[in-house]
């Protein structure tokens, strides 16, 4: 989520509340809407969750060493491991004194953490079962953690470095999240773990609850958020050190120097 310039006008500081509370809002809705689909069984969602899985199944039990890449990617980018990355985040902005930034991370996090296991438990999806399966997870399928936790994290950490790069740094930075997030989601299918649309509520979950957070310290501290947007960006600029050279007194003289006089003494 980007964060709010206070500079800007309120009406615009009111839009982009607005916007927050919309993508939480739509997030959350079409969560919804996947959430019935998946308890009704839904037969076209069901078959294509059925075939998706079932063909990546078949290439992991057949391709051992892929499959172990697989897995070593989705450890590392483990709920674990994203909230630690938050964690680290949240503790160096309080150090610097931006405490309703670091409140907004550690937020994120903590809800992020409680709505993941809270929608698991409501709509308790079994898990893809095999004869012969090539990872284990445990608890209910629905949404994907790895998925929820990896778009939050991404998203935080892409909207705290948002103002501090130029539009190229910008798109980069968008750019590395997305292919995180991505490859993140996909490796839970790839190894059998979860269902896609499992993948894909974990995306719109981590959607409802970036924007709810967001929304809810707007409107709590209004303006707070971007303050300590500023106060990150002055903390972290560089800092230029002006140095006073002593100005060079010219010998006075009652006639005119010579060569050797203007080039000064010889050493």
């Amino acid at each position: 989520m980007h964060l709010t310039n206070s500079t800007t006008p309120v009406t615009v500081r009111h839009r982009r509340l607005l916007r927050d509370a919309s993508v939480a809002l739509g997030c959350a809705a079409l969560f919804g809407l996947l959430a019935m689909l998946v308890t009704g069984r839904w037969y076209p969602l069901h078959q294509f969750d059925q075939e998706w899985i079932g063909e990546l199944h078949t290439y992991a039990r057949e391709h051992r060493i892929w499959t172990a890449a697989v897995q070593t990617l989705s450890d590392i980018g483990g709920p674990v491991t994203m909230r630690i990355l938050l964690g680290l985040a949240a503790a160096w902005l309080l150090l610097i004194g931006a405490r309703v930034l670091a409140g907004w991370v550690a937020a994120q996090a903590l809800v992020g953490w409680g709505a993941q296991w809270a929608l698991k438990l409501a709509v308790d999806r079994q898990r893809p079962a095999f004869a012969d399966p090539v990872s284990h997870a445990g608890g209910p399928a629905f949404p994907s953690g790895h998925a929820m936790a990896s778009a939050i994290t991404c998203a935080v950490l892409v909207g705290l470095v948002w103002y501090r790069v130029d539009r190229r740094g910008r798109t980069a930075a968008c750019a590395v999240a997305a292919a995180t997030v991505l490859t993140i989601g996909w490796t839970r299918t790839a190894l059998g773990v979860h269902w896609p649309s499992d993948v894909v509520a974990g995306w719109l979950a981590a959607g409802a609850v970036l924007g709810v957070v967001t929304a809810v310290i707007e409107l709590w501290r209004p303006g707070a958020l971007a303050r300590d947007v500023r106060r990150v960006n002055w903390r972290t600029r560089p800092r230029v050190q002006r140095v006073i050279v002593a100005p060079v007194r010219v010998p006075q003289t009652d006639g005119p120097l010579d060569e050797g006089e203007l080039d000064g003494p010889v050493r």
